[in-house]
């Protein structure tokens, strides 16, 4: 049974990857379909994606549960071998080459 506190991150991670996807900062769309306490203040988010199975994030209290979920996939997504498509270079100037 999940606990309420994982219950009401999964929101929170959601809206991390929707904006991260429509900030085109994610080369593909994710849906968190999971959060669970794997240990002590460590949660590890499930996504269902061959690409990306999931990540694990470091969350105290007093932290904002969707910007840690932020960091975290874009350290993941930052790690991919090879470069995103050409497309996603252009359109977002934040993302260095």
């Amino acid at each position: 049974m999940l606990s309420m506190l994982e219950e009401s991150h999964k929101p929170e991670a959601q809206k991390a990857l929707d904006e991260l996807f429509s900030e085109q900062l994610l080369p593909f769309k994710l849906t968190a379909c999971a959060v669970k306490n794997v240990g002590l203040q460590e949660y590890i988010i499930r996504f269902n994606d061959s690409r990306l199975h999931s990540v694990l994030v470091s969350w105290y209290e007093g932290l904002s549960f969707k910007d840690v979920c932020r960091s975290a996939v874009l350290e993941r997504v930052k790690a991919f071998s090879g470069p995103l498509p050409l497309t996603m270079v252009q359109t977002n100037p934040t993302i260095s080459q």
